[in-house]
């Protein structure tokens, strides 16, 4: 049981720095980092739609995983054995 409440504290803190990254490369509508730094970065980050539907559709992959892994933790600590 705690090896994989430790596998499950790594995939947690992984899938955040992750999710992060991604949320920051989605070019919003007036936020992101594609436009907090100019236009320069926009064209390198974001050059076609299809880029765009990756970098969401991995971002919403990224944030499923994050939720399973946080609830998978919780259910393990809840109905792990009492440590004597």
């Amino acid at each position: 049981m705690e090896i994989l409440q430790l596998a499950l504290q790594v995939i947690i803190v992984v899938t955040s720095i992750l999710c992060v990254m991604f949320v920051l490369l989605n070019k919003g509508k007036g936020g992101g980092l594609s436009d907090m730094f100019g236009g320069g970065m926009t064209q390198s980050l974001n050059t076609s739609g299809a880029a765009q539907r990756n970098v969401v559709r991995m971002t919403t992959v990224l944030a499923i995983v994050w939720v399973l892994a946080i609830v998978g933790y919780a259910l393990s600590l809840r109905f792990a054995p009492p440590v004597v």
